[in-house]
């Protein structure tokens, strides 16, 4: 019961959000933006200016790297086996290979771990966000047919506002510049504001699926490899990560993570059967209401 209490505070600000959105339609777009732009790089820029670089960022990034490629071949596999399109094969990677890190998985880190769980997990949001905007693109391009350049998946990435964030916050914590305590008490409340919201835009983005008819044997595909594929192949990797029992924890909890909701966007964008990447995100997030609880369990 103590486990579910972790998550159901979560799911709280996502029914918010969800009967928020269904009473007074918000526009999710202007939200979301004011999200991206104006409140993530503020945390990002807090977490990677508060805590002290070590080689364990490498690891969580190599890691997450690993997972995200085996995942993917799993995937392609088994959409082989399935005898899947191009473009379900697409919108199966998209929903296999990328984990809702940041509208769900940090909060949950938080309210699991407490603020050093959190940090790591901002720390591990931050390399999910740089491997959607690349490795998720290019797969997005390939089930649609539009085409996209190297350049142009280049350009995403440093259209990225928590890229800047990331490199201002380790570039002043180098070079050893200390900002007055008012001034990080002002970052900080935009940074910790941004949690609440992008946990509201997920249970908006949930409010405006619409359900559809679609073969089981894709929606079966992304659920099983992204709810329990996922984390199993995490506790596999981690045992070999040399790094703290806190940052393996949080690194099981994020790859046991639903969809992440930012697919959905790519889906949309490039028409990669954005219905069943969307309707997949919801049953994934509905879903984790059990299997979360579980993963906090079995990781103590």
């Amino acid at each position: 019961m103590d486990l579910l209490l972790i998550v159901l505070p979560a799911f709280l600000i996502f029914g918010t959000g969800f009967i928020g959105q269904k009473l007074f339609q918000f526009h999710i777009k202007s939200i979301s933006t004011m999200s991206l732009y104006l409140m993530l790089p503020f945390l990002t820029f807090d977490t990677f200016y508060s805590n002290e670089l070590n080689i364990e960022y490498f690891y969580m990034f190599l890691f997450t790297f690993i997972l995200a490629i085996i995942l993917l071949a799993i995937t392609v596999i088994w959409g082989f086996f399935i005898k899947a399109d191009k473009s379900h094969l697409s919108a199966m990677l998209l929903g296999t290979v990328f984990p809702n890190s940041g509208n769900y998985g940090a909060p949950v880190a938080l309210f699991a771990f407490g603020t050093a769980g959190f940090d790591y997990a901002v720390i591990l949001m931050v390399i999910h966000a740089f491997i959607i905007n690349t490795l998720g693109i290019f797969i997005a391009s390939f089930g649609s047919e539009k085409s996209t350049r190297a350049r142009d998946a280049l350009i995403n990435v440093l259209k990225m506002p928590v890229l800047y964030g990331f490199l201002l916050g380790v570039l002043m914590q180098l070079t050893n510049v200390k900002l007055p305590e008012t001034i990080m008490d002002g970052i900080g409340m935009v940074g910790d504001a941004s949690i609440p919201t992008v946990m509201l835009i997920l249970g908006m983005q949930l409010a405006e699926i619409k359900s559809s008819h679609f073969a089981l044997k894709y929606i079966n595909t992304m659920t099983v490899i992204r709810m329990v594929i996922s984390p199993i192949l995490a506790v596999f990797l981690v045992s070999f990560m040399p790094v703290n029992d806190l940052i393996k924890n949080v690194y099981i909890l994020l790859a046991a993570m639903p969809i992440a909701a930012n697919t959905t966007m790519l889906a949309v964008q490039f028409n990669v059967k954005p219905d069943l990447t969307s309707f997949t995100t919801l049953v994934t997030t509905l879903l984790s209401l059990i299997t979360i609880p579980l993963t906090l369990y079995f990781i103590g």
